[in-house]
């Protein structure tokens, strides 16, 4: 308490209760609603209580204006001593019996009221205590089990995201077999090619639109196909791939945010009282920074899962589609390159028959026309020795001209000598037919020579270029394996 003026005796100045008695209770609460003290004269110092101030706003009642005016009254006849006497006391006994009981029954009030305070509070603290360990027990339960959540999650991720990668790996190796099987067919497409150029080189009759051809015209447009089936599918593989990786990093950044949400939440969960690291944080509670609910927390980890096993799915079907690609177009080159073989072989064959009759029939022209020129040669021969046989019958008959007179009789001798020159002329113009017949024989055996010898040439350029330049490209042409990218 902090007193205001002069230091007189506390008889003068205590404050008032309700009974005309100051308190003794040295209780905050008897420092309530106290009188101020009575001014000693209208000039002289005062000294009061704070309360005395504090209370100076309240309104006041009739009962607390009669004690003061009563108190005032008494203080101005009781101001000096001298004016105090045995019959002018300040209480009676009466008064003071009842400030003694007054003060009894507000000291037991108020301890009353204080220890129902303290066993209220005592309650109060064990019960918010209480409160206070159920709310963080729940809150670390609530903690784990979101832990779990998490870790159920991560879970799942991590099992999708080794599938994933299983499945990138997969389609990884099939696309390089396409690749590779997709290379191997460029040999195969130039030797085809290189066949058609070379067989262009064929000359007059042979350049026929022969089986041959035909197949490997096939043969071309087979492997384009398939090469562009090739490429269709390798776009794909590779749409396919790039679909599959976004999806594995989708997974993998969740996957990293859970192992992020992880690590703080199992710090959060093993958080204690005792722990280090825990500190106020003013108005923590009052920030929101959440972009999530449970349900599309679970349904955003969910989706990504579900999309990646649809991609995964995609991926599956894709390499089934290729690998029955990749048999298929081997297959079909395959089946192919041997019906361009067998064709081949056929031709060749034909081309070797029509060769080795060309060289028979040109072994016998040969024949022929030596056997003609010697004919030719026996004619001439002929001819040349019907010479003398004329000459002599022409000089008899010449000479039997000369006969004088008489003597030229036509005898025997005569007819017969003129039978003679004209079997002789006779023979000779039949020989001369002959040899005429003869040489045009030769030649016509020797443009049938050179007929079949151009004609065996021909036939010998296009054995030579199917067997030896065709051929012998096509014992290159990848196997099965290579064809389907095993090697």
């Amino acid at each position: 308490m902090e007193l205001i003026g002069s230091t007189l005796t506390a008889t003068y100045a205590r404050p008032k209760t309700s009974h005309f008695l100051p308190a003794i209770s040295t209780m905050a609460s008897s420092y309530r609603n106290t009188q101020p003290a009575l001014a000693m004269n209208p000039s002289a110092n005062l000294w009061r209580t704070n309360s005395y101030y504090k209370s100076s706003s309240t309104v006041p009642t009739p009962s607390s204006m009669q004690r003061e005016n009563l108190d005032l009254v008494r203080a101005k006849t009781m101001f000096y001593p001298s004016n105090r006497t045995a019959l002018s006391t300040r209480y009676t006994p009466d008064d003071w019996y009842k400030s003694n009981i007054s003060n009894y029954r507000e000291s037991e009030a108020s301890r009353n009221s204080a220890e129902r305070l303290r066993r209220d509070t005592i309650r109060m603290m064990q019960d918010k205590d209480q409160l206070t360990r159920r709310t963080q027990e729940n809150t670390s339960k609530n903690i784990g089990e979101r832990l779990n959540d998490v870790v159920f999650w991560r879970s799942e991720l991590s099992h999708e995201i080794d599938n994933m990668m299983t499945e990138i790996a997969a389609l990884t190796e099939v696309k390089r077999r396409l690749e590779r099987s997709l290379a191997e067919t460029e040999g195969p497409l130039q030797v085809s090619q290189e066949c058609l150029y070379h067989r262009e080189r064929r000359m007059s009759i042979d350049l026929v639109h022969d089986d041959v051809e035909k197949d490997l015209i096939k043969e071309v447009e087979v492997i384009k196909s398939c090469q562009e089936r090739m490429r269709r599918h390798l776009d794909r593989a590779i749409a396919q791939l790039a679909s599959n990786r976004a999806a594995q990093h989708e997974l993998e950044r969740d996957i990293s945010d859970k192992v992020t949400a992880q690590r703080i939440d199992d710090r959060c969960h093993h958080l204690r009282n005792t722990s280090d690291g825990i500190g106020y944080y003013r108005g923590i509670e009052r920030l929101d920074p959440s972009l999530s609910l449970p349900d599309s927390w679970s349904k955003f980890t969910d989706e990504n899962i579900l999309h990646s096993q649809s991609e995964r799915a995609a991926s599956h079907k894709l390499r089934d589609e290729i690998e029955i690609l990749l048999n298929t177009t081997s297959n079909d080159m395959w089946n192919q390159f041997n019906n361009a073989n067998v064709a081949f072989t056929n031709r060749i064959s034909e081309t070797a028959d029509a060769k080795n009759s060309l060289q028979t029939h040109l072994a016998k022209t040969l024949q022929e026309i030596f056997q003609t020129e010697m004919l030719i040669e026996s004619l001439k021969k002929a001819l040349r020795d019907k010479e003398c046989p004329l000459k002599v019958a022409q000089t008899r008959l010449e000479e039997r001209t000369r006969r004088p007179n008489i003597e030229l009789c036509r005898d025997n001798p005569h007819h017969r000598l003129v039978s003679e020159v004209r079997e002789i002329e006779d023979t000779i113009h039949k020989l001369q037919e002959r040899l005429m017949e003869a040489e045009n024989t030769l030649q016509t055996l020797v443009k049938t020579k050179v007929t079949l010898e151009h004609d065996l040439s021909i036939k010998a350029n296009s054995l030579f270029l199917d067997q030896e330049k065709c051929m012998s490209m096509r014992k290159s042409f990848p196997s099965m394996p290579r064809l389907v990218g095993y090697t």
